[in-house]
């Protein structure tokens, strides 16, 4: 396992190799091991890697950097999570562009059963702070892991109204974890620690850089079930966030204000142009996402005699299994492709025995 860390580090030092082609190269060959060990001819064979990529895995030689990574990591017990990796975010698996290797410091499940993110301006109003630790509050008891970037501003609030209502809650930097951005946030990315986490893509002795919050922000899109952005300016980072959460098929909330103010430009104008709901309080969310417990006390009768096929089967006996499942989840567990998936969802609805909820939410009718 040591062995397969060192090229998984590795992985990600080659020069001309991106997350994008990384993932390919595992998904090809099944391990980061693997990749480096392959001849000139299996590289060749996979789709989206060029030559200058090739070439560049065949003339690694910078071994020692990824060496004394694994010796911080085991000083500081950081969990490196690799795409194949059983603990790494499933949901993040989805994203075309998910990152090669996670290193993480924390508790929480990365992979539990709701995860949201909240996000926005980093100059925030009284406001937009207010409905935010109310929102937070509302949410408490709901069993909800919450990710932010660990920013000043709505990033910071939302970590400490989560820490307050015994929330878990993971920040995600956009740098190496031998170090907090900003300062003032390492008491706070402390108490994460022992109550949810930090994680970032970036090896220790990475610097902040602009154009890093970017790829930080891919990473809360990819890891959320939803977005919810609080206060934002029409140029804000957080709009690149929502922007990423629609792209990856996420559901996005905004906060509506004032329409000559300047913090709200953001939210009012993803609410206008329909790339985000209105959310006014936690029972937006919940309802939205399907998240809210429905109270019946009887259930239709399962449609016992219908004959499945192989497919159908297959995603019956998953919702079954879970109650509820989130269409990125049946995917990973069917191992189904996404139109075959489609397909046999869209059958199982048509015969009534698969109800779609909001969130893109299956269960059981």
């Amino acid at each position: 396992m040591q062995n397969e860390l060192l090229y998984q580090v590795a992985l990600t030092l080659v020069p001309n190799i991106g997350s994008v082609q990384a993932k390919e190269l595992t998904n090809h060959f099944g391990s980061a091991s693997a990749i480096f060990n392959a001849r000139k001819k299996e590289l060749e064979s996979v789709d989206g890697i060029r030559g200058s990529a090739i070439s560049a895995i065949k003339e690694f030689k910078n071994f020692k950097r990824a060496e004394e990574e694994i010796a911080f990591i085991e000083k500081y017990k950081i969990r490196p999570l690799f795409l194949t990796d059983k603990d790494y975010p499933r949901r993040l698996l989805n994203c075309y562009d998910s990152p090669t290797l996670l290193y993480y410091r924390g508790n929480a499940d990365l992979n539990a059963s709701k995860t949201l993110g909240i996000i926005g301006t980093r100059s925030y109003s009284d406001y937009g702070k207010a409905a935010c630790e109310k929102l937070i509050s509302e949410l408490n008891n709901e069993n909800i892991l919450l990710i932010s970037g660990l920013a000043y501003g709505i990033d910071t609030i939302a970590h400490k109204g989560a820490l307050k209502n015994t929330m878990k809650t993971v920040g995600v930097l956009a740098h190496g974890l031998d170090h907090i951005y900003p300062p003032e946030n390492k008491s706070l990315a402390k108490q994460m620690v022992n109550q949810g986490g930090i994680i970032t893509e970036f090896l220790y002795g990475t610097k902040r850089e602009k154009g890093y919050f970017p790829k930080r922000n891919r990473i809360v899109a990819g890891m959320c079930d939803a977005v919810i952005v609080i206060e934002s300016s029409i140029k804000g980072g957080s709009l690149i966030t929502a922007e990423l959460s629609n792209g990856y098929n996420r559901d996005v909330f905004a906060l509506p204000g004032r329409v000559n103010d300047i913090k709200s430009e953001g939210c009012n104008w993803l609410i206008k142009t329909n790339k985000a709901a209105l959310v006014t309080s936690a029972s937006d969310v919940l309802e939205n996402l399907g998240w809210k417990e429905q109270k019946t006390e009887l259930k239709k009768q399962r449609q016992l005699f219908i004959e499945f096929s192989k497919d159908e089967k297959l995603i019956v006996d998953i919702l079954n299994e879970l109650e509820q499942v989130h269409i990125d989840e049946l995917y990973l567990k069917s191992n189904l492709s996404s139109s075959a998936a489609a397909a046999a969802l869209l059958t199982l609805e048509m015969q009534g025995v698969v109800t779609s909820l909001p969130g893109k939410i299956y269960k059981m009718t």
